[in-house]
């Protein structure tokens, strides 16, 4: 084990006190103003960070490096979902209707680490470290984007790179994976008018809720009979409302979609395949509609060179034992905003656990981790540092 390796370990108890406080007081995207205090507030107790507010509550610390060097951007979101938490422990959320159920309370306390690890030795680091704090990652245009359109974040930025807990592997475990690895998630909203009447006389109505239901079933052609089999496409329908009563056929029906793709001329022909189902449909039964559309995050597509950087790194700071290459999904993240200005990689470290109860999905309200993934995240991030400010 290497010093830097003993350090994180006994950096232990800080992660996860840091991690429980940020479970405990959850704050949703664009909100997290108590969540961006307590991180600047334990940023400014390392030496030698030079801590800024780049947006109302996104934190900033940067690591000027002893030799030159490249400059590496390190991104954590901090941002909280609107859920109910179910889970018991001490430590769970005391905000009602606000829970950290993706491990963006473990990125925040990783990237923390991070920061203590090299504010304690900045001597070893060539080059510079922006380590960004990043808030509304689950809230559309996302916090990143703002982050990149609107501050001098980017300014110079050579490469990027972040990791995401995922209790869909076991904890320590590292994936990564050159090109494609989350989707762009779009997202529609769509109003069918029919015309009411009574619920025994359908003869006389246009009913909004049977429309509705051929839209749902005939926009699924497009991605078994409309894109090529090896084209990934998700058309997911979330949402589905209608009507009050049990004798009253109404007069509309909402729904409410995300759309996933990975190839951007598949993105851009999308709305064209989906509003001709709608239309075609619609046009058939006698009722009109209105469609919205609205593009979210770009995919996330990854620099093969630095994800291959990173497996290296991985294979060094796990072994193999521990390292699978990452396979796309079709989630969707708005760190690809950061990759449109420079190169990077996304990865994955696993955080699911049978004896921690920490397998259940993202965004479910029993969600949590087991916390010896964040010892895993820091000696990634803590060694991606290191590696990839070396000048070329």
């Amino acid at each position: 084990m290497t010093a830097t390796q003993e350090r994180t370990t006994e950096l232990r108890d800080q992660l996860v006190a840091w991690r429980r406080h940020l479970h405990m007081n959850p704050e949703v995207g664009f909100h997290e103003h108590e969540t961006s205090a307590f991180i600047e507030a334990e940023l400014k107790k390392m030496a030698g960070l030079t801590v800024t507010r780049p947006t109302e509550t996104s934190v900033l610390a940067v690591l000027e490096g002893s030799t030159p060097g490249r400059t590496l951007l390190l991104r954590a979101d901090i941002d909280a979902l609107p859920i109910t938490e179910e889970n018991t422990f001490e430590f769970a959320s005391k905000n009602a209707g606000v829970m950290h159920a993706c491990g963006h309370d473990g990125h925040t306390a990783i990237l923390l680490g991070v920061a203590k690890l090299l504010s304690e030795n900045p001597g070893e680091v060539p080059g510079e470290v922006r380590m960004i704090f990043q808030h509304a990652e689950e809230i559309g245009p996302g916090g990143a984007e703002e982050l990149v359109m609107e501050t001098g974040l980017m300014d110079g930025v050579d490469l990027v790179t972040g990791l995401h807990l995922s209790s869909q592997l076991p904890a320590g475990m590292v994936a990564v994976k050159p090109g494609p690895f989350m989707a762009s998630p779009d997202m529609l909203e769509l109003t069918i008018q029919g015309r009411g009447g009574h619920g025994a006389h359908p003869e006389e109505a246009v009913d909004p809720i049977a429309v509705g239901a051929q839209v749902v079933t005939n926009l699924q052609h497009i991605v078994s009979r409309g894109v090529a089999a090896l084209e990934p496409l998700v058309i997911s329908i979330t949402s589905f409302h209608s009507g009050t009563t049990h004798n009253v056929i109404p007069d509309r029906a909402t729904m409410l979609g995300t759309i996933r793709t990975f190839d951007p001329e598949l993105r851009n022909r999308a709305p064209e395949l989906i509003e001709r189902v709608i239309k075609g449909v619609c046009d058939a039964h006698g009722a009109t509609y209105e469609l919205k559309y609205e593009f979210g995050y770009r995919a996330l597509i990854n620099t093969d060179w630095v994800a291959e950087q990173l497996k290296e790194i991985a294979l060094e700071t796990v072994g193999p034992e521990l390292f699978r290459d990452a396979k796309p999904t079709m989630g969707g993240e708005d760190f690809s905003a950061y990759l449109e200005k420079a190169p990077g990689a996304y990865f994955n470290v696993g955080s699911g656990s049978d004896e921690q109860d920490s397998r259940w999905p993202h965004h479910h309200p029993r969600f949590t981790i087991d916390e010896d993934s964040l010892e895993t995240g820091v000696k990634m991030l803590h060694a991606a540092a290191l590696r990839l400010t070396m000048p070329e």
